[in-house]
């Protein structure tokens, strides 16, 4: 069973839909778009697949202990936790103030934390252990307009490695996941589509990402095939090595 945060669009939907045509119940948690939440729900139950929308803020701990009962009542213990959940509201450093600064890093950090914490707990008192995948960033590296996600990824980064060297011996794997360019709303939302292109020339593969080609990483940190596999971070950018 898999909890998906952030999973009503882009690299979220499409790592919920890839589990799914794998067998496994889904836990779609959203913030606020129920319309996208309830068409992916739509999409997975039209295949066969199981899923439970669970509404929620990843930067509330009561909201996410409430999602993750909810779901284990319905379906068990999460096996595989993937936090995708994030925000990116551009804003030059010297434009950028205290509370977007937090609201950023209330998402995109404390989320992850608030949700490994509270799943990695109930992976222990089940003793089976489990895998959790963290959606961080190649901005990592440094983003113009992007100070504040740029620390927010690389504290996922730092928390995905610190996690995996406790949790090893729980048998919980921890690992990384660096998009690159990828076509979802948010490079669209940012570019233009003449932008898009142009940056699109630097991939040394040629072509821009999909939300598929992350998803097929995540299912595969998630899987027996990775059993020995944990802190690390595996980059999805068609070759690019910076922002």
């Amino acid at each position: 069973m898999v909890l998906v945060t952030g999973a009503q669009q882009g690299i979220g939907a499409a790592v919920a839909l890839a589990f799914a045509d794998a067998g496994a119940c889904v836990g779609l948690n959203y913030l606020d778009d129920l319309a996208a939440a309830q068409k992916l729900k739509q999409q997975i139950s039209s295949s066969g697949g199981q899923c439970l929308l669970l509404p929620g803020d990843v930067s509330r701990r009561s909201d996410v202990e409430r999602m993750v009962e909810a779901l284990s009542q319905a379906f068990g213990t999460p096996d595989v936790l993937v936090n995708n959940a994030g925000i990116f509201p551009r804003a030059a450093f010297l434009d950028l103030d205290e509370a977007m600064w937090d609201r950023v890093l209330d998402v995109n950090l404390k989320g992850a934390f608030h949700c490994s914490q509270v799943v990695a707990r109930r992976m222990v008192a089940g003793g089976h252990g489990g895998a959790i995948v963290n959606i961080a960033s190649i901005a990592a590296n440094g983003k113009v307009l992007g100070t504040h996600y740029s620390a927010s990824k690389a504290g996922v980064l730092g928390l995905t490695r610190s996690m995996a060297l406790e949790l090893a011996p729980l048998g919980i794997r921890v690992n990384a996941v660096a998009p690159g360019l990828i076509d979802t709303a948010q490079p669209r939302f940012e570019h233009s589509e003449a932008k898009i292109r142009e940056l699109t020339a630097r991939i040394p593969l040629g072509r821009i990402g999909t939300p598929s080609d992350v998803a097929q990483v995540v299912c595969f940190l998630a899987s027996p095939q990775a059993a020995f596999v944990t802190g690390e971070t595996v980059y999805v950018t068609g070759g690019v090595s910076s922002v």
